[in-house]
């Protein structure tokens, strides 16, 4: 868990509601920031833009630091290969299938979770069984369609992950139309309907392909 790797005790996440997007930056740091929080030191993106409007920043949180009792700190922005890294760019690197620099970008393997279940079984019948998976989380962005090498974990396989392949996409070949992921664990073919597996994707392969039938497929 990055969290834990990081030793980060507390994590808060906000419902982004009417209200909270409503507050001015000044209500935001008094309301939501110093009164919840009381904080010994906020620590702030360089283009970090806070407040109805987006008006506050790191200029408005140092000027409002002494009255509330805090300090504050600016990260710089983080520079590879000449590009600025932002959470912008890992989307759409993600999303354009482009892992390589996604990967390069977050410093780790972009993964997801997804429960096992029950699909159409049609790769075992061409010896490659799959797992369907099930995205727990809807929030989580799921990279574009296409076939990825993988390492595959869960709570029995946290040391030793299991390689394999991911496919993610609608199964043009079989005429699919709704859009599945799924998931060949190499050596491997046991029942793990109900599990949760969690998929680190280390490249993307190519992209969907509609081949002539299964044989071809195969």
């Amino acid at each position: 868990n990055l969290l834990d790797v990081n030793g980060i005790d507390h994590l808060v996440i906000v419902p982004f509601t009417m209200e909270f997007a409503g507050q001015t930056a000044d209500e935001y740091i008094k309301n939501f920031l110093v009164n919840t929080f009381k904080p010994h030191t906020i620590i702030i993106g360089h283009d970090h833009r806070f407040g109805k409007n987006r008006s506050g920043n790191y200029e408005l949180l140092e000027a409002k630091a002494k009255e509330n009792n805090y300090t504050v700190k600016e990260i710089p922005g983080y520079m590879l290969q000449d590009i600025t890294i932002s959470s912008t760019k890992i989307r759409q690197a993600l999303q354009q299938c482009n892992i390589a620099v996604a990967n390069d970008f977050l410093g780790y393997n972009y993964f997801f979770s997804g429960l096992v279940i029950e699909g159409n079984k049609l790769g075992r019948t061409i010896g490659y069984p799959t797992a369907n998976l099930q995205i727990e989380d809807d929030n989580k962005l799921i990279p574009g369609n296409g076939v990825y090498a993988v390492t595959i974990g869960n709570k029995e396989w946290a040391i030793n992950k299991k390689k394999g392949m991911m496919n993610i996409g609608v199964r043009p070949t079989v005429d699919g139309t709704k859009r599945v992921i799924e998931v060949n664990i190499f050596d491997f073919d046991k029942d793990i309907y109900g599990d949760t597996l969690t998929i680190m994707i280390k490249k993307h392969l190519r992209s969907e392909v509609k081949f002539n039938g299964l044989e071809e497929l195969k």
